[in-house]
Formats: structure tokens, C-alpha cells, sequence
């Protein structure tokens, strides 16, 4: 049974996590993060969808980049898949990059080109979940919405002592509870500071090793701390061996040594995105060769193994390459491109990253690191 949360959640402990919170977060909270400055609903909602599985320094440079391209909700509505992609690319988890622009599109159509401010309304739109939904209603209008991403998750686990992955629904909806029980005692025009009080304390104190605890306000209350079970709050998600995956992909250069890019379906792996024509079995490749391109495979170079894994499986790809004559089709799947195009389209960053080390150059990206707001 999942452990219940101590008696010390009361009024009198949500009335303290609050304060102590706040009173941290003036002194030792980040207030210098762009999309505070101004903190606009447009703003807010950009970086909460970037900062979803996605660390705070890696975000920066992206948010910057991706506003000067689209500086307002109806500039990103009336962009192309394209260049939205290539603007994403590198941030990894293109879902979220794909949502972001339906979500544009459809409050251009429903919601007068704004984000909407009720909660119903907003949490209808593509790839905007509850917890989203509450950080952009409380940083955009102050609005009392609790939010649950995996920092505050942690805080609360440990600061009530609640055993369980918090990725069950069980646990989940009693960390919930929990976060509405504080947000109910946050004073009137402060959800936007308490709101990022949360995920800055569990970025920079409250960490998923070495948390500071002695530097930390919740100190004195944390349950964790008291019995010496910061190591083991929050429980780890159970581990599970990731699946392998074999595919072979073909890295086809015409005369004028262009690099033939195909784009992949709307659903599925790196989704809308350009990369190499890619197949599960050799066979499969040959026979889509055979229709598509005019040339042949014979003494095709074998280039090293690429590997890469995804949240869900872990894929080794064999990539053939070869000089080729033309294409015996057209189709708008299909394309030759350039090395100096390459930065305008979105591709997978292991393409990008094999791309760049076959010449011609193509400007480098970083590929970051994926974290949850930290």
C-alpha cells in the first residue's frame, strides 16, 4: 500500500512549506530567466513545452533563437513544418515541437491568436497537460493552478514521506492532493513566484543526488530528511532492459554531391523530420532503392554502426553509402539537398551528427542533455 502522507500536512505544515518557500526563492531563486522578462503567456508557454524533459541552460539558446524566428503566437501559425522543425532540432522530443505548432494553429482558429486563460480551454490544446496547464495560468496570470513536474514530485515525496514511483496513478494522485493543499495557502499575486520557486528548488537544492539539505528551507519539516531517506525518496521508476533494434539506411550522394533526404510520416520515430531513407531489413531497402532511385548498390560503402537510443528501444543503424545517378521518380518525400540547406531543414541529431563527419561540413548544433527543468 502506498504510504500516506504524515500528519504534518495540515494547514499549519502548508502554511510554513509556503512560507519558507517564498521567503527562499527572494533571496536564492532564478529571476533572470528570459521568458520572465517579459513574462508573457506566449513566453511562458514556449518555455514550458522546451523545459519538458529538457534542462534550464540547454533551453536558453533554443528559446532565444526560436523567438527571433517566431516572436508571436501567429508568426509560429503561419510558420512551415519546416522551419519550425529546423529550429527544434537538436532539442530532441519533436513531439513536442509538432504540438506546439497545432497548438498555435488552432488558437489562431478558436482562441483570437491568444492562449487562452481558462483552463479547460488551454488544457484541450495539443501537448498541453494538466500540469503545463497550471504553470502557464499561475507565471502568465498569477492564477492559482498547482503544477507536478518531476522536480516538484521529488520535493513533495520527500518533504511528506510518500513511498511509491510517482509515475503511478495511485501516487500521482496523491501528490496532487498534495500540491493543491500549498497552492491553497500561497498569498494573493504570488502563484507566479511560488510556481518557480518549486522547480528551482528541486533543480538547484533538492536534487535527485546530493540534495543540499542542509541548505534547504524545508529542512526542519522534511519527512525525507528526518529519517534519513533522501536516497530513497522519490522510489525509482522500476527498471526494465530496453529492446534492440536493427535498421539500415542509405546515405545517397548525386554528381553534384547533394545528399538525398527523405521526409518520415507524420507519426512515428523523428516524425515529420528530414533524414536518410531508412528500412527495417536490407531487402526492404533494395526493393525502395529499386523504385525510387537510378543507380545501384553494388560495392555500396559500409559506413561505422550507428547507434542510438530512444526512450523506448535502442536502435543500431548500418548506413550504406553511395554515389548514385538521379531519381527515376519525383516525389515531395523526397529531395537532393545541398550541405548549405542542411541547417534550414530539421534532422534527427545523429543524422546531423553523421552528416557533419562525411564533408561537407554542416554547422554543428550541441545535441543536449535531457533533464526535467533542472
Amino acid at each position: 500500500m502506498p504510504r500516506q502522507p504524515h500528519a504534518s500536512a495540515d494547514t499549519a505544515q502548508d502554511d510554513r512549506f509556503v512560507a519558507r518557500l517564498l521567503r527562499w526563492f527572494d533571496d536564492h531563486g532564478r529571476h533572470d530567466l528570459p521568458w520572465q522578462h517579459p513574462r508573457s503567456p506566449y513566453r511562458v508557454w514556449l518555455s514550458e513545452i522546451m523545459l519538458q524533459q529538457t534542462q534550464v541552460a540547454t533551453v536558453i539558446p533554443y528559446f532565444h533563437r526560436f523567438l527571433q524566428h517566431f516572436p508571436t503566437l501567429p508568426d509560429l501559425a503561419a510558420a512551415s513544418n519546416d522551419a519550425v522543425m529546423a529550429q527544434w532540432a537538436g532539442l530532441g522530443y519533436y513531439a513536442r515541437a509538432r504540438n506546439l505548432h497545432a497548438a498555435a494553429k488552432r488558437c489562431v482558429a478558436l482562441h483570437d491568436s491568444e492562449l487562452p486563460r481558462d483552463f479547460e480551454a488551454l488544457h484541450a490544446l495539443p501537448g498541453i497537460g494538466r500540469s503545463t496547464a497550471g504553470a502557464i495560468l499561475s507565471q502568465a496570470w498569477n492564477d492559482r493552478f498547482a503544477i507536478l513536474d518531476g522536480n516538484v514530485k521529488r520535493v513533495l515525496s520527500r518533504y511528506h514521506g510518500i513511498e511509491g514511483f510517482p509515475g503511478l496513478p495511485a501516487i500521482e494522485k496523491q501528490l496532487w492532493a498534495l500540491a493543491e493543499g500549498h497552492v491553497a495557502q500561497v498569498p494573493e499575486g504570488r502563484m507566479a513566484d511560488y510556481t518557480q520557486a518549486q522547480m528551482d528548488l528541486g533543480a538547484t537544492v533538492c536534487s535527485r543526488a546530493k540534495p543540499a539539505c542542509v541548505i534547504c528551507p524545508l529542512q526542519d519539516d522534511c519527512a525525507a530528511r528526518r529519517e534519513g531517506r533522501t536516497a530513497e525518496l522519490p522510489t525509482a521508476k522500476p527498471s526494465k532492459t530496453l529492446p534492440e533494434r536493427e535498421a539500415v539506411a542509405l546515405l545517397l550522394r548525386d554528381a553534384r554531391q547533394r545528399v538525398l533526404l527523405q521526409k518520415r510520416p507524420d507519426t512515428g520515430i523523428w516524425a515529420q523530420l528530414w533524414t536518410l531513407p531508412q528500412a527495417d531489413a536490407g531487402s526492404d531497402l533494395q526493393d525502395w532503392f529499386d523504385a525510387n532511385v537510378d543507380g545501384s548498390l553494388e560495392d555500396a560503402e559500409a559506413l561505422p554502426l550507428l547507434q542510438h537510443t530512444f526512450s523506448h528501444y535502442r536502435l543500431h543503424l548500418q548506413v550504406l553509402s553511395r554515389q548514385v545517378s538521379g531519381l527515376r521518380v519525383e516525389e515531395p518525400t523526397l529531395r537532393w539537398v545541398a550541405a548549405d540547406e542542411l541547417p534550414a531543414l530539421g534532422l534527427p541529431a545523429p543524422i546531423r551528427k553523421l552528416l557533419e563527419g562525411i564533408g561537407p561540413k554542416v554547422p554543428k548544433r550541441k545535441t543536449p542533455k535531457t533533464r526535467n527543468h533542472e
